[in-house]
């Protein structure tokens, strides 16, 4: 009898060994799936900018206006100042930071919809953070046309001046410096000096105009509620600023009537009626409509 319940028990001993053997290996491929899964992402993030130049829409957008050589935007542009206080609204919606208010029973429609600080959260961008907290500590409330107009210093009330962002070309411009896309110059234009920024690194500048043009001609999905909200937030308000025109000069003639036809789609959507669709961020929607209203 003690023979058997010491053979049993071996059992009992190698089948648990077993057990927590297979349990190990288990472990141990489940892990290296892990390891593979994060290896993947990692991959993944590595096949985007990397972190030193990824570029916020306000520099891209930026970065598209600028003359390469000459390092300053064209004197004759008067669209890009209110553009890029655009960009920073979307950017801040974009990163879950901000979003219009609910638009109640009775739906109001995009320019009527204050802008609601849905996290104050900091960004690590020194111009977004300033337009967050204005926009945080603001009551009541403004629409995304009258942030458009405050933030641009485009206001008549003396007593909201100080909600304007001072020389934002010339801060975006030595971000990208700091991301080593700009270079710093002085250049005598006859009565005055004048700080440009030169394109350096024009690796990140071609990348950029391919992917404009990407989006509109090899990557066009016909639909701009499947399109990347970032890239559709690019092209309009690249538009808006009055600098698309710039990533679609270098194409030939076929290709650019193409890519000018479906950017015209694309101009024509009607934001009302996008931003109500599934998935859709009205907040970019709106900001479209006070530039196109």
């Amino acid at each position: 009898m003690a023979a058997i319940t010491q053979r049993t028990s071996g059992l009992v001993q190698r089948r648990t060994e077993a057990i927590r053997s297979a349990a190990a290996d288990k472990d141990r491929e489940s892990g290296g799936e892990e390891d593979e899964s994060r290896r993947g992402e990692e991959e993944e993030d590595d096949k985007g900018d990397s972190k030193e130049t990824r570029l916020t829409l306000m520099e891209e957008v930026l970065l598209l206006g600028l003359k390469d050589r000459e390092g300053y935007t064209s004197f004759w542009n008067d669209c890009i100042s209110s553009g890029l206080r655009g960009c920073m609204l979307v950017e801040l919606a974009l990163r879950g930071r901000l979003q219009l208010e609910a638009c109640g029973v009775r739906r109001k429609g995009l320019l009527s919809r204050k802008v609601i600080c849905k996290s104050d959260a900091p960004t690590g961008d020194v111009l977004l953070d300033e337009a967050l907290k204005h926009i945080k500590e603001t009551q009541p409330p403004e629409t995304v046309q009258s942030w458009i107009e405050l933030l641009s210093g485009e206001t008549w009330n003396p007593l909201k001046l100080h909600y304007q962002l001072r020389n934002v070309r010339e801060r975006l411009a030595k971000n990208l410096v700091e991301k080593g896309v700009l270079t710093t110059e002085k250049q005598n234009f006859l009565l005055f000096d004048m700080t440009t920024h030169p394109l350096t690194n024009s690796t990140i500048k071609q990348r950029l105009v391919k992917k404009v043009q990407d989006s509109v001609l090899e990557k066009w999905v016909n639909d701009p509620n499947r399109m990347d909200k970032r890239i559709l937030a690019l092209i309009l308000l690249a538009h808006s600023s009055d600098v698309l025109e710039n990533a679609f000069a270098p194409l030939q003639d076929d290709q650019y009537d193409l890519g000018m036809k479906r950017v015209h789609t694309l101009l024509e959507l009607e934001p009302e009626k996008e931003s109500a669709k599934p998935n859709s961020n009205e907040l970019m929607w709106a900001v479209v409509a006070a530039f196109t209203k």
